[in-house]
């Protein structure tokens, strides 16, 4: 096949997929769920203080109850 009739063939394959997408139906059914980036407020857990120990015991540099981390660093 030359490049022309490469050309030719996208072409209508274009033409046939762009025509099939006319049939399409597209709901315009809006959700009535409101959605936002924050989360209810709720009573908060009590803190595990085992996983607190565990935490700690891994993490390479630790300050008092915060860890340290450098910015960029990967």
């Amino acid at each position: 096949m030359n490049e022309k009739q490469i050309q030719k063939q996208a072409k209508q394959i274009l033409d046939k997929f762009a025509k099939s997408l006319d049939n399409v139906k597209i709901s315009s059914k809006k959700s009535s769920k409101k959605l936002s980036g924050f989360r209810e407020e709720s009573t908060p857990l009590e803190p595990n203080e085992d996983f607190k120990k565990l935490a700690f015991q891994n993490a390479p540099d630790k300050e008092g109850d915060f860890f340290i981390a450098e910015k960029k660093k990967w």
